[in-house]
């Protein structure tokens, strides 16, 4: 199977998608350098939710390192050792603001739900008190999710785009011709 290394109309947004991340994370896997996790037991989706930041911003960082090992080498000088580039990756993690990449919690929640909705995730009956300030009514237990037979085996394809699996009607000609009406620049004469 050939895979593009050319993205698709509107460039490199994210180095990985959030639904691949879901479905790696709740197999176990640990993508990114997240932690593994039992997938039997699952996860809350507030854990899912920050381990996908972090993983975004440890990429963030790292992809920051890379031009300054890059000119390191065109100016001769050794690479960084192993110490200089984590110190470097932590400096530069420690400048990436919590909310500077996308996927707020609130869009992270709508976009899980159309996972449970394709039948991908599902709750594992598991749930835990929620640990909020004392000056608040008493919040949601934390519910434990794991991914499904069906999530598992879900394709790749099907992982990069699975609003297309909701909403077929909305296809890629839908798209095109809603693109066509807008203006994106300002055309001189």
């Amino acid at each position: 199977m050939d895979i593009a290394l050319r993205p698709t109309r509107g460039g490199y947004l994210r180095p990985f998608g959030c639904a691949w991340f879901i479905v790696e994370f709740l197999k176990g896997n640990g993508p990114e350098g997240s932690p593994k996790i039992d997938p039997n037991a699952g996860a809350p989706m507030v854990d899912i939710h920050y381990q996908y930041k972090t993983a975004l911003h440890r990429t963030y960082a790292e992809d920051a390192v890379a031009p300054d090992e890059d000119e390191r080498k065109r100016k001769g000088l050794p690479p960084f050792t192993v110490e200089e580039a984590q110190e470097r990756l932590q400096r530069y993690l420690s400048r990436i603001p919590y909310k500077l990449t996308k996927m707020r919690y609130s869009s992270f929640c709508r976009y899980f739900g159309h996972l449970k909705r394709l039948g991908w995730v599902e709750e594992t009956g598991k749930t835990e008190p929620s640990g909020i300030q004392d000056s608040y009514l008493p919040a949601p237990s934390r519910v434990y999710y794991r991914l499904t037979e069906v999530g598992k085996k879900a394709t790749l394809a099907e992982v990069s785009n699975p609003l297309r699996l909701l909403y077929p009607e909305y296809d890629a000609a839908y798209f095109k011709e809603k693109r066509k009406g807008r203006q994106y620049y300002s055309k001189k004469k």
